[in-house]
Order: structure tokens, then sequence, then C-alpha cells
């Protein structure tokens, strides 16, 4: 199978109670909050190379991440930072994953065109004039898959790697029956 390259975790959590955005900037070294401009407090982390965003309702966001393991150490770093803080906040944070962003190469030149029509236009976006790649709303896994004519795919919307390799198992499977791929 085609290396599959995870590019992007995001993840949600609920970390406790309401949060004091303000104090947590003025006491957290390299957090950035502006109300005016956005609503939550970002906190980037150096390792794993992630952003937090800290919302006052007690939710964090983590992005950036390339991998499920680094999202749980990103949040609970926080966490923790948070704890020495004095802020309420849960002893193990609810972590949810939401979207796993992945790259792989099929290996092949694709025609985009035949692919559109044998995929059905029901789940196929093309229109090379506004984006080069074609968009396909696999349903099963629910993934979205970009396709683009030099054989690279980009993965958006999986909550598992697993999600991924069946996507990519599936893809190849659909295009190399409909003799659009050779393998």
């Amino acid at each position: 199978m085609a290396e599959i390259i995870v590019v992007n975790v995001v993840a949600s959590a609920s970390i406790g109670k309401e949060l004091m955005l303000q104090d947590i900037a003025f006491q957290l070294e390299g957090a950035e909050y502006d109300q005016d401009r956005f609503p939550g407090l970002i906190y980037k982390l150096a390792e794993p190379k992630t952003a937090v965003l800290i919302f006052r309702s007690g939710k964090v966001v983590c992005t950036g991440a390339r991998s499920i393991p680094d999202v749980h150490v990103a949040i609970n770093k926080v966490v923790d930072e948070l704890r020495v803080l004095d802020m309420p906040v849960k002893d193990e944070p609810d972590i949810v994953i939401q979207n796993i962003v992945a790259t792989t190469n099929l290996e092949s030149t694709l025609n985009l065109i035949q692919i559109a029509m044998s995929l059905g236009f029901e789940n196929v976006e093309y229109e090379p004039e506004a984006f080069p790649g074609l968009v396909y709303r696999m349903d099963d896994p629910k993934v979205v898959l970009l396709l683009f004519g030099s054989g690279k795919m980009v993965c958006v919307g999986a909550r598992e790697v697993n999600d991924i390799k069946n996507a990519v198992r599936n893809i190849k499977e659909e295009l190399t029956t409909a003799g659009l791929m050779r393998t």
C-alpha cells in the first residue's frame, strides 16, 4: 500500500468550567489573546508542534498535530499548565478527534475527467477552471478525497487512521476495476 502521511489532526476537548482567558493570557507565557479579533486564546506548543485554542467555556481545539498521540500530549500539556495556574480544569479531558487530514500518492497518473464520469456526478465535483483537483465524497468510509492528475491524493474528514487506509484501498479498487488506474 502507498505510504499514507498524516499532515494534520484536529481534536476538541472539554477541559473544565468557565475559564478567565484574560487571566490565562497574562500568566501563560506565549499565549495570544485579543478578544476583538478572535473569541479564544491561542497557545502554540513547540513539542508537539501544535496550536491549542482555548475558549472561555472550557472547550479547547487542538490543531496541527501529526498523530493522535500528539493530540493527547498537547492537550494534556495545556491542562497541566492551566492546573499550575490554579485554573479549574478536569483531571482527564474528554478528547474527541474531529478531523484527520492525510496525503498519499496513488503512483499512477489519473484522468480526472474519466474518473468524474465513472464515479458518478452526485458524489463528485470537478471544475478544473476553479480547482485542479477532483473532489470525491466517498460514502464508505465517510471522507472527502481530493484527487489530482499526478496521482497525488488528499483525504479529509476521517476520524480514525483506519478510515484513511480504507479510503485509499477503496479508491484504488474502484479506479482499477473501472480501468482508470494501473496498479
